[in-house]
């Protein structure tokens, strides 16, 4: 009978990350929001025709993505 306890510990989160210093990052593009866009619509979701949603699209990433700027 083995007794042994085993302790693990969940990584932790990996996003939101903090913002480029200079304010850009070049992974941060129109592709990405177009790709997720896809992957949404292949999953049943409606297809992303129009800008207000590609923007939408987009502000979601950026919140999931990126940390609001402290003072």
């Amino acid at each position: 009978m083995d007794t042994t306890t085993t302790t693990t510990t969940a990584p932790a989160a990996a996003y939101p990350i903090a913002r480029p210093a200079t304010g850009h990052d070049a992974r941060f593009c129109p592709g990405l929001a177009l790709d997720v866009a896809q992957v949404l619509h292949r999953h049943g979701y409606p297809p992303v025709l129009v800008g207000a949603d590609l923007l939408r699209v987009q502000q979601a990433l950026f919140t999931l993505i990126y940390q609001e700027k402290t003072p």
